[in-house]
Protein backbone atom coordinates (compact mmCIF):
# COMPACT_ATOMS: atom_id res chain seq x y z
CA UNK A 1 0.00 0.00 0.00
CA UNK A 2 3.00 2.56 0.61
CA UNK A 3 4.95 1.55 -2.36
CA UNK A 4 1.74 2.65 -4.19
CA UNK A 5 1.15 5.99 -2.51
CA UNK A 6 4.65 7.08 -3.61
CA UNK A 7 4.14 5.74 -6.80
CA UNK A 8 1.25 8.15 -6.98
CA UNK A 9 2.41 10.91 -5.52
CA UNK A 10 5.48 10.51 -7.77
CA UNK A 11 3.38 10.21 -11.04
CA UNK A 12 1.30 13.69 -9.75
CA UNK A 13 4.70 15.12 -9.05
CA UNK A 14 5.47 14.58 -13.07
CA UNK A 15 2.56 15.53 -13.96
CA UNK A 16 2.54 18.83 -12.77
CA UNK A 17 6.70 19.83 -13.83
CA UNK A 18 4.68 19.90 -17.53
CA UNK A 19 2.27 22.16 -16.35
CA UNK A 20 3.89 24.67 -14.05
CA UNK A 21 6.71 26.63 -13.05
CA UNK A 22 9.18 24.32 -11.24
CA UNK A 23 11.91 24.72 -9.10
CA UNK A 24 13.89 21.36 -9.92
CA UNK A 25 15.55 19.61 -7.01
CA UNK A 26 19.41 18.82 -7.76
CA UNK A 27 21.76 16.54 -5.39
CA UNK A 28 25.29 16.75 -4.58
CA UNK A 29 27.58 15.30 -2.02
CA UNK A 30 29.98 18.01 -1.86
CA UNK A 31 30.21 21.08 0.28
CA UNK A 32 28.85 24.83 -0.83
CA UNK A 33 31.50 26.15 -2.62
CA UNK A 34 32.87 23.01 -4.00
CA UNK A 35 33.10 23.81 -7.89
CA UNK A 36 30.44 21.06 -8.66
CA UNK A 37 27.77 22.77 -6.43
CA UNK A 38 28.93 26.16 -7.64
CA UNK A 39 28.22 25.14 -11.23
CA UNK A 40 24.90 23.89 -10.68
CA UNK A 41 23.97 26.64 -9.14
CA UNK A 42 25.02 29.10 -12.21
CA UNK A 43 22.98 26.36 -14.25
CA UNK A 44 20.29 27.10 -12.29
CA UNK A 45 20.45 30.66 -12.84
CA UNK A 46 20.61 30.31 -16.74
CA UNK A 47 17.82 28.32 -16.85
CA UNK A 48 15.68 31.09 -15.34
CA UNK A 49 16.65 33.52 -17.60
CA UNK A 50 16.26 31.15 -20.40
CA UNK A 51 12.79 30.08 -19.40
CA UNK A 52 11.97 33.58 -18.35
CA UNK A 53 11.62 32.77 -14.89
CA UNK A 54 9.55 29.54 -15.74
CA UNK A 55 12.25 27.09 -14.21
CA UNK A 56 14.81 27.31 -11.81
CA UNK A 57 16.93 24.57 -10.07
CA UNK A 58 17.41 23.93 -5.86
CA UNK A 59 21.12 22.33 -5.12
CA UNK A 60 20.88 19.97 -1.98
CA UNK A 61 24.80 19.51 -1.28
CA UNK A 62 26.73 18.13 1.39
CA UNK A 63 25.04 14.71 0.95
CA UNK A 64 21.64 16.20 2.14
CA UNK A 65 19.40 13.57 0.18
CA UNK A 66 22.18 10.63 0.55
CA UNK A 67 24.92 9.27 -1.34
CA UNK A 68 25.66 8.89 -4.78
CA UNK A 69 24.15 6.04 -5.22
CA UNK A 70 20.50 6.92 -3.44
CA UNK A 71 20.82 10.00 -5.42
CA UNK A 72 20.89 8.07 -9.04
CA UNK A 73 17.95 6.02 -7.83
CA UNK A 74 15.62 8.88 -6.99
CA UNK A 75 16.54 10.54 -9.80
CA UNK A 76 15.70 7.21 -12.17
CA UNK A 77 12.39 7.33 -10.41
CA UNK A 78 11.73 10.98 -10.63
CA UNK A 79 11.77 11.40 -7.41
CA UNK A 80 15.01 14.10 -8.19
CA UNK A 81 14.93 16.10 -11.38
CA UNK A 82 18.48 16.27 -11.31
CA UNK A 83 22.14 15.02 -9.82
CA UNK A 84 25.41 15.35 -10.35
CA UNK A 85 27.30 12.48 -9.63
CA UNK A 86 31.20 10.99 -10.23
CA UNK A 87 30.91 8.76 -13.26
CA UNK A 88 32.05 5.72 -11.65
CA UNK A 89 29.00 4.89 -10.20
CA UNK A 90 27.29 4.48 -13.16
CA UNK A 91 29.77 2.13 -14.71
CA UNK A 92 27.13 -1.08 -13.45
CA UNK A 93 24.20 0.81 -14.58
CA UNK A 94 25.36 2.36 -18.39
CA UNK A 95 28.19 0.03 -19.67
CA UNK A 96 29.75 2.91 -22.05
CA UNK A 97 30.37 5.24 -18.80
CA UNK A 98 33.27 2.64 -17.76
CA UNK A 99 35.49 3.85 -21.02
CA UNK A 100 36.38 7.30 -19.37
CA UNK A 101 36.92 5.90 -15.99
CA UNK A 102 39.61 3.42 -17.61
CA UNK A 103 42.61 4.23 -15.44
CA UNK A 104 45.81 6.14 -17.59
CA UNK A 105 43.44 6.39 -20.07
CA UNK A 106 43.60 10.45 -20.77
CA UNK A 107 47.34 11.83 -21.57
CA UNK A 108 46.05 15.56 -19.68
CA UNK A 109 43.27 17.89 -19.45
CA UNK A 110 43.12 19.13 -22.52
CA UNK A 111 43.13 15.16 -24.08
CA UNK A 112 40.15 15.02 -21.79
CA UNK A 113 38.42 17.61 -22.88
CA UNK A 114 38.66 17.19 -26.35
CA UNK A 115 37.09 13.82 -25.94
CA UNK A 116 34.15 14.66 -23.56
CA UNK A 117 33.23 17.68 -26.06
CA UNK A 118 33.07 15.64 -29.07
CA UNK A 119 31.54 12.46 -30.29
CA UNK A 120 32.92 10.01 -28.21
CA UNK A 121 31.99 12.23 -25.05
CA UNK A 122 27.83 12.77 -27.02
CA UNK A 123 27.34 8.79 -27.26
CA UNK A 124 27.93 8.00 -23.50
CA UNK A 125 25.79 10.88 -22.67
CA UNK A 126 23.08 9.37 -24.90
CA UNK A 127 24.28 5.71 -24.03
CA UNK A 128 22.64 6.39 -20.03
CA UNK A 129 18.88 7.18 -21.91
CA UNK A 130 17.57 3.82 -22.04
CA UNK A 131 18.54 3.13 -18.32
CA UNK A 132 16.03 6.23 -17.26
CA UNK A 133 19.01 9.06 -18.06
CA UNK A 134 18.81 12.39 -19.59
CA UNK A 135 23.14 12.73 -19.97
CA UNK A 136 23.58 17.09 -19.78
CA UNK A 137 27.07 17.37 -19.50
CA UNK A 138 30.57 16.92 -18.08
CA UNK A 139 32.27 18.37 -15.31
CA UNK A 140 36.03 17.87 -14.49
CA UNK A 141 37.26 15.64 -11.64
CA UNK A 142 40.58 16.69 -11.65
CA UNK A 143 43.40 13.55 -11.60
CA UNK A 144 42.91 10.33 -8.65
CA UNK A 145 45.53 9.58 -6.48
CA UNK A 146 46.13 7.80 -3.65
CA UNK A 147 46.67 9.03 0.18
CA UNK A 148 47.72 7.13 2.95
CA UNK A 149 47.33 7.36 7.00
CA UNK A 150 50.41 5.41 8.29
CA UNK A 151 52.63 4.95 5.34
CA UNK A 152 53.36 6.69 2.00
CA UNK A 153 53.50 4.82 -1.26
CA UNK A 154 56.11 4.95 -3.52
CA UNK A 155 56.08 2.42 -5.59
CA UNK A 156 53.24 -0.41 -6.67
CA UNK A 157 54.88 -2.67 -4.24
CA UNK A 158 53.98 -0.11 -1.34
CA UNK A 159 50.33 -0.52 -2.15
CA UNK A 160 50.24 -4.49 -1.96
CA UNK A 161 47.38 -5.51 0.87
CA UNK A 162 47.06 -2.20 1.92
CA UNK A 163 43.33 -1.18 2.25
CA UNK A 164 42.29 1.82 0.08
CA UNK A 165 38.52 3.46 0.00
CA UNK A 166 36.94 3.13 -3.34
CA UNK A 167 33.98 4.21 -4.75
CA UNK A 168 30.71 1.75 -5.00
CA UNK A 169 31.93 0.35 -8.33
CA UNK A 170 33.29 -2.86 -9.39
CA UNK A 171 35.41 -1.61 -12.02
CA UNK A 172 37.20 0.78 -9.22
CA UNK A 173 37.34 -2.45 -6.57
CA UNK A 174 39.02 -4.16 -10.19
CA UNK A 175 41.57 -1.21 -10.49
CA UNK A 176 42.84 -1.17 -6.78
CA UNK A 177 43.15 -4.80 -6.70
CA UNK A 178 45.43 -4.40 -9.53
CA UNK A 179 47.90 -2.40 -7.62
CA UNK A 180 47.77 -4.90 -5.03
CA UNK A 181 45.43 -3.09 -2.89
CA UNK A 182 42.81 -4.59 -0.47
CA UNK A 183 39.74 -2.39 -2.44
CA UNK A 184 36.71 -1.62 0.49
CA UNK A 185 34.13 0.11 -1.16
CA UNK A 186 32.24 2.50 0.59
CA UNK A 187 30.48 5.93 0.84
CA UNK A 188 31.93 8.89 0.39
CA UNK A 189 31.02 10.21 3.70
CA UNK A 190 32.23 8.03 5.86
CA UNK A 191 35.79 7.88 4.74
CA UNK A 192 36.95 10.58 7.11
CA UNK A 193 36.32 8.57 10.02
CA UNK A 194 37.24 5.19 8.27
CA UNK A 195 40.88 6.55 7.94
CA UNK A 196 40.75 8.09 11.78
CA UNK A 197 40.10 5.09 12.80
CA UNK A 198 42.14 2.41 10.91
CA UNK A 199 39.13 0.87 9.53
CA UNK A 200 40.89 1.95 5.98
CA UNK A 201 44.80 2.90 5.19
CA UNK A 202 43.60 4.74 2.66
CA UNK A 203 41.85 6.37 -0.06
CA UNK A 204 41.78 7.95 -3.51
CA UNK A 205 40.33 10.81 -5.06
CA UNK A 206 41.62 14.50 -6.38
CA UNK A 207 43.12 17.65 -4.58
CA UNK A 208 39.91 19.59 -3.96
CA UNK A 209 38.06 16.74 -2.27
CA UNK A 210 41.19 15.10 -0.01
CA UNK A 211 40.81 19.13 0.92
CA UNK A 212 37.54 19.85 1.47
CA UNK A 213 36.36 16.33 3.17
CA UNK A 214 39.55 17.24 5.59
CA UNK A 215 41.03 13.94 4.76
CA UNK A 216 44.11 15.36 4.80
CA UNK A 217 44.30 16.10 8.66
CA UNK A 218 43.50 11.72 8.98
CA UNK A 219 46.21 10.67 5.97
CA UNK A 220 49.17 12.69 5.10
CA UNK A 221 50.94 11.08 2.65
CA UNK A 222 49.59 11.89 -1.02
CA UNK A 223 50.71 9.63 -3.74
CA UNK A 224 50.83 11.33 -7.06
CA UNK A 225 50.02 8.45 -8.93
CA UNK A 226 46.98 10.27 -11.50
CA UNK A 227 45.44 6.91 -12.03
CA UNK A 228 42.44 8.38 -13.41
CA UNK A 229 40.63 11.24 -15.01
CA UNK A 230 37.13 10.19 -14.68
CA UNK A 231 34.94 12.93 -15.05
CA UNK A 232 31.68 13.79 -13.46
CA UNK A 233 28.15 13.76 -14.92
CA UNK A 234 25.13 15.96 -14.86
CA UNK A 235 22.01 13.32 -15.23
CA UNK A 236 18.50 14.29 -15.52
CA UNK A 237 15.41 12.06 -14.87
CA UNK A 238 14.71 10.97 -18.24
CA UNK A 239 10.75 10.10 -16.47
CA UNK A 240 10.78 14.36 -15.60
CA UNK A 241 12.12 14.80 -18.88
CA UNK A 242 9.79 13.49 -20.65
CA UNK A 243 7.22 15.26 -19.39
CA UNK A 244 8.87 18.41 -20.35
CA UNK A 245 8.46 20.81 -23.58
CA UNK A 246 10.92 20.93 -26.25
CA UNK A 247 11.93 23.87 -25.62
CA UNK A 248 12.01 23.67 -22.06
CA UNK A 249 14.57 20.40 -22.52
CA UNK A 250 16.32 22.78 -24.78
CA UNK A 251 16.98 25.51 -22.44
CA UNK A 252 18.24 22.59 -19.74
CA UNK A 253 21.08 21.51 -22.46
CA UNK A 254 21.61 24.84 -22.98
CA UNK A 255 22.44 25.78 -19.42
CA UNK A 256 24.34 22.65 -18.76
CA UNK A 257 26.10 23.54 -21.36
CA UNK A 258 26.77 26.53 -20.66
CA UNK A 259 27.93 25.97 -16.95
CA UNK A 260 31.04 23.63 -17.93
CA UNK A 261 33.49 26.62 -18.87
CA UNK A 262 32.27 28.14 -15.55
CA UNK A 263 32.89 24.65 -13.33
CA UNK A 264 36.52 24.16 -15.23
CA UNK A 265 37.67 27.91 -14.12
CA UNK A 266 36.45 27.39 -10.66
CA UNK A 267 37.62 23.63 -10.50
CA UNK A 268 41.18 25.13 -11.98
CA UNK A 269 41.31 27.67 -9.46
CA UNK A 270 40.31 25.36 -6.61
CA UNK A 271 43.04 22.82 -7.29
CA UNK A 272 45.75 25.50 -6.92
CA UNK A 273 43.78 26.74 -3.65
CA UNK A 274 43.23 23.28 -2.51
CA UNK A 275 46.78 21.76 -3.10
CA UNK A 276 48.47 24.97 -1.02
CA UNK A 277 46.38 24.39 2.40
CA UNK A 278 47.27 20.69 2.07
CA UNK A 279 50.97 21.57 1.70
CA UNK A 280 50.21 24.39 4.23
CA UNK A 281 48.96 21.86 6.55
CA UNK A 282 51.87 19.40 6.86
CA UNK A 283 50.84 16.89 4.07
CA UNK A 284 53.27 15.18 2.30
CA UNK A 285 53.15 15.21 -1.49
CA UNK A 286 55.20 12.17 -2.99
CA UNK A 287 56.12 11.52 -6.67
CA UNK A 288 55.67 7.95 -7.75
CA UNK A 289 57.29 5.63 -10.17
CA UNK A 290 53.97 6.23 -12.19
CA UNK A 291 54.87 3.53 -14.82
CA UNK A 292 54.96 0.97 -12.37
CA UNK A 293 51.33 1.58 -11.62
CA UNK A 294 50.75 1.87 -15.85
CA UNK A 295 51.99 -1.84 -16.33
CA UNK A 296 49.70 -3.51 -13.90
CA UNK A 297 46.34 -2.05 -15.34
CA UNK A 298 46.00 -4.58 -18.18
CA UNK A 299 44.16 -7.17 -16.33
CA UNK A 300 41.54 -4.20 -15.24
CA UNK A 301 41.01 -3.09 -19.71
CA UNK A 302 40.69 -7.13 -19.96
CA UNK A 303 38.13 -7.51 -17.49
CA UNK A 304 35.45 -4.54 -18.42
CA UNK A 305 36.33 -3.63 -21.93
CA UNK A 306 35.12 -7.18 -23.81
CA UNK A 307 33.14 -6.52 -26.14
CA UNK A 308 33.75 -5.07 -29.88
CA UNK A 309 32.10 -1.36 -29.27
CA UNK A 310 33.80 -0.61 -26.03
CA UNK A 311 37.17 -1.42 -27.72
CA UNK A 312 36.57 0.45 -30.63
CA UNK A 313 35.48 3.44 -28.25
CA UNK A 314 38.35 2.85 -26.25
CA UNK A 315 40.72 2.93 -28.93
CA UNK A 316 38.88 6.58 -30.09
CA UNK A 317 39.95 8.09 -27.12
CA UNK A 318 43.59 6.76 -27.59
CA UNK A 319 43.96 8.11 -31.30
CA UNK A 320 42.06 11.56 -30.24
CA UNK A 321 44.64 14.18 -31.17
Amino acid sequence: MKLKTSLTLIACALAAFAARATEFRSADIHPDGYPTVEAVKFMGERLKALTNGKHTIKVFNNSALGNEKDTIEQTKIGALAMTRVNIAPMNNICPETQVPTMPFLFRSKDHLHKVLDGPVGEEILAACAPQGFVGLAYYDSGARSLYTAKKPVRTLADAKGMKIRVQQSDLWVALLEAMGANATPMPYGEVYTALKTGLVDGAENNWPSYESSRHFEVAKYYSVTEHSMAPEMLLFSKRVWDTLSPDDQKAIRQAAKESVPMMRKLWDEREAKSLATVKAAGSEIITVDKASFQKAMQPVYDKFITDAKLKAMVKRVQDTQ
